[in-house]
């Protein structure tokens, strides 16, 4: 069989989905792969190393398409590569189902087998292949240091003959993947940490990576069974609000990663909180492109807040697009092999298989 990919447009998304380490590791169980010239030159990967590894590589996009049997991608392709996908034909990649259903629900009636990877279930099996947890992972690690870049102020405290500097304090919202290693971070490099989620099971780890849990007065655990944060209640939003509101007076950085499946951020930091924050503070909000978690997010711009900063990216991992790439090369190797029937050398849709049932677009 036949796997491929595709160039991503590179304005948006730097990220790619066949390393030249995965590519060998394709090819070791039996795998073919084709790509495009050029296709990871941009993050340092000639074609040499990918022929090297066993690639073969084409010039046009149009013959990568034609002679694959899976295609694997971070985004969902533009309608002109779409148009050139042939029936029987795998797809696999991060596609956003709640946002692009009617661009899925014609591919699909093209006999095309869809499985987005963000869908996977949080099971102990499906560990290998979390996406989101492997780039949220990086994503909390770089909001942090794109943060504290911005602050204009010393993070560690600092005793020196002068004076004493006092240690930033940061409150990370959302204690989910990204925000726990957000919190790691910040630990590692000085500052006192605060940590702030609607799901109780997350203060115990909040607590082993050093952070201060803010516990909202007889809140419920707003965990759902696949554990992900579900929507607060308005009685909880306002105990938190409160509870928000005074601690956000003391607090230096601001990381926000609160996100609810297939919904828009929760407003969490409202116009007023912010205006009673300290001038040069700073928040970063990784759930931009989502709506945001305050009030006065906007994607890839830095807005000013009597004194306060605000950002929030479409895309932070394109600054991190080497290690990012690695790991989710490898989340999709981990992924197609489970997919793959060895022994006939075709792809195996078991709908028996929670990874797959849970992962695949009808």
């Amino acid at each position: 069989m036949i796997i491929a990919s595709l160039p991503e447009d590179l304005n948006y998304e730097k990220r790619i989905s066949i390393t030249p380490e995965i590519a060998k590791k394709y090819i070791s169980i039996g795998f073919e792969i084709n790509l495009c010239e050029n296709y990871g030159k941009h993050l340092g990967f000639d074609d040499k190393e990918y022929e090297d590894s066993g690639v073969k590589l084409f010039k046009s996009q149009k013959d990568v398409i034609n002679n694959a049997d899976i295609i694997v991608q971070l985004s969902l392709p533009v309608d002109e590569k779409i148009s050139l996908l042939k029936s029987s034909q795998t797809l696999i990649g991060v596609f956003n189902p709640y946002e692009n259903k009617e661009k899925l629900d014609e591919i699909v009636k093209k006999n095309i087998n869809i499985f987005s990877l963000e869908l996977l279930p949080r099971i102990t099996r499906a560990q290998s292949m979390d996406i989101l947890s492997s780039q949220a992972n990086l994503a909390g690690y770089k909001a942090v240091i794109e943060s504290f870049a911005t602050f204009e102020k010393a993070i560690p405290m600092m005793m020196t003959a002068a004076g004493t500097v006092p240690a930033a304090k940061v409150l990370v919202v959302g204690a989910g993947v990204a925000g726990l290693q957000a919190i790691a971070t910040a630990k590692r490099m000085g500052a006192i940490v605060f940590a702030t989620d609607v799901r109780m099971a997350s203060k115990e780890q909040v607590e082993s990576l050093g952070g201060k849990f803010l516990v909202v007065e007889g809140s419920e655990n707003l965990e759902t069974e696949g554990g992900y944060a579900k929507e607060a209640s308005d009685d909880f939003k306002k105990k938190q609000e409160e509870l928000l509101s005074e601690t956000l007076k003391k607090i230096d950085i601001v990381i926000c990663t609160a996100l609810i499946p297939g919904k828009k951020a929760p407003l969490i930091i409202k116009e007023d909180m912010i205006d009673h924050m300290k001038s040069g503070s700073v928040i970063y909000d990784l759930a931009a492109i989502q709506g945001g978690n305050t009030a006065y997010t906007e994607v890839d711009k830095l807005i000013e807040k009597k004194g306060v900063k605000i950002m929030g990216e479409k895309n932070i991992l394109n600054k991190l697009p080497t290690s990012s790439s690695s790991l989710y090369a490898k989340n999709v190797f981990n992924y197609v092999v489970n997919l793959y029937d060895k022994e006939n050398k075709k792809i195996n849709i078991n709908l028996e298989d929670e990874i797959i049932a849970e992962t695949i677009i009808k």
